[in-house]
């Protein structure tokens, strides 16, 4: 069964689709992160234009987290005043990120540039992640207990000003650093439709020394909100959320979280990393090799806006 997706003027089979909202949201639920950063890509290697790719995943993403974020609310383990926080810079960030998208767009470069993060991006935190994972796999199987290298409390950043305690985090810290941390994850996931769990959650832990539970419930609620409002910014500015698109990527996302949380639940921490690590990584290979290969069409003609 073939769909015509409005906004990305491209028809499409509504199974490859459904199934590959099914994929990714079972890796979604297995590894406990958003997924976007592997949608994205995915919708640019089936033909649909990055443009529309990314936007049309900001209400996945959104749709993806709230039950996710709910269940967190419900049992206690979000940090609602350090959500705050993160907001404040989280909202800023996504407002400059529609402001960057739109203008990427205006001067014809948002396909390479989107290309060229996602490269940089996945390869990095693919490679890091590997090495992390590597090394606790090897630690883990010579019976040594699992060494998590944290900042001190005399760190460069802790220093700073404006100090705020967050109770349910057990941490006193500054809110420059918190707000920092939000206005990069609102950025990349109005550039790049990611949710930036997989940046937060680590962040949290390992620079903030918030716990792993509340940092994960945070992440979430970061991640609802700051997506709600890329994808209401999109809309509104640039007019690249395919409805269509998203509401079959969502049906497909929530069916596979489900058994994506069940099989990860299994395995072990480290292995989890590993995989994910080893996923990111491939992830940003590809997109290296199709910036980099010679494609199937040199010229393609876009129509030029008349303003009368």
């Amino acid at each position: 069964m073939t769909i015509y997706l409005p906004i990305a003027e491209l028809p499409v089979v509504i199974f490859t689709v459904f199934a590959m909202g099914l994929a990714v949201g079972f890796i979604s639920g297995m590894f406990g992160v958003g997924g976007g950063f592997l949608m994205t890509p995915l919708l640019i290697f089936t033909g649909v234009p990055a443009a529309v790719a990314v936007a049309s995943v900001s209400p996945y993403m959104a749709a993806s987290s709230f039950s996710g974020a709910l269940s967190y609310l419900r049992k206690g383990m979000v940090d609602l005043p350090l959500a705050g926080v993160l907001l404040i810079g989280g909202l800023i960030g996504t407002a400059a990120g529609v402001a960057l998208f739109l203008w990427l767009r205006v001067i014809g470069q948002v396909d390479l540039f989107i290309r060229i993060a996602y490269t940089l991006l996945l390869g990095a935190i693919g490679i890091m992640m590997l090495v992390e994972s590597a090394r606790a796999i090897r630690r883990s199987r010579r019976g040594k207990a699992p060494h998590v290298r944290r900042p001190g409390t005399h760190a460069w950043f802790m220093r700073l000003p404006l100090k705020m305690r967050f109770r349910r985090s057990r941490i006193y810290v500054s809110a420059v650093p918190v707000v920092a941390i939000g206005f990069v994850i609102g950025l990349l996931g109005a550039v790049l439709g990611v949710g930036g769990g997989f940046i937060l959650v680590p962040a949290l832990i390992y620079l903030l020394r918030v716990p792993t539970t509340t940092s994960v419930g945070t992440s979430l609620v970061l991640t609802l909100v700051t997506m709600a409002a890329a994808t209401v910014l999109h809309a509104e500015a640039n007019g690249t959320v395919d409805a269509v698109l998203a509401f079959v990527l969502m049906i497909g996302g929530t069916m596979g979280a489900q058994f994506g949380a069940r099989t990860g639940q299994t395995m072990r921490p480290e292995n989890l990393r590993f995989l994910l690590g080893l996923l990111v990584l491939s992830v940003g290979i590809r997109v290296a090799v199709d910036l980099v290969r010679t494609p199937a069409e040199l010229y393609v003609l876009h129509p030029i806006e008349v303003r009368r």
